[in-house]
C-alpha cells in the first residue's frame, strides 16, 4: 500500500447504513481503532460519526453559577439597551426611591 493510498484510508470518511453498522459493530470499531473513520447513515442523512477518540476535541465542563452567567451576558450583544430599559422603567417607578440608579 503506498502511502498515499494509506493517508486517504486515514483521512476518508467511509458512509455505512445504521443497519449494516449496527450488524458490524465490533468489527467497526477495530477499524476505527486503527484509524478508519465512518458516518453512519440513516435514509441518506447523517446521524453517527464513528471516530478514533484522538480525532474528538474533549467536551469543556459547562461554566456553573456565576460564571455561566457572566459567559451568557458577555455574549448578549443587546445587553446595554436592555439595562437601559431596566433603569428607565425604575425611573418611573413610584414605590420606592430612584436616585441613586443614574
Amino acid at each position: 500500500m503506498s502511502f498515499g493510498s494509506f493517508l486517504d484510508k486515514m483521512t476518508r470518511m467511509i458512509t455505512i447504513p445504521v443497519a449494516e453498522a449496527k450488524a458490524r459493530f465490533s468489527e467497526l470499531l477495530d477499524r476505527v481503532s486503527r484509524g478508519e473513520r465512518f458516518v453512519v447513515v440513516r435514509h441518506g442523512r447523517p446521524m453517527a460519526a464513528l471516530v478514533p477518540p484522538a480525532a474528538v476535541t474533549p467536551a469543556r465542563d459547562a461554566p456553573a453559577g456565576l460564571a455561566a452567567l457572566a459567559g451568557a451576558l458577555a455574549d448578549w450583544d443587546d445587553l446595554p439597551v436592555v439595562v437601559e430599559q431596566i433603569y428607565a422603567a425604575r425611573r418611573q417607578a413610584r414605590d420606592r426611591d430612584v436616585s441613586s440608579l443614574g
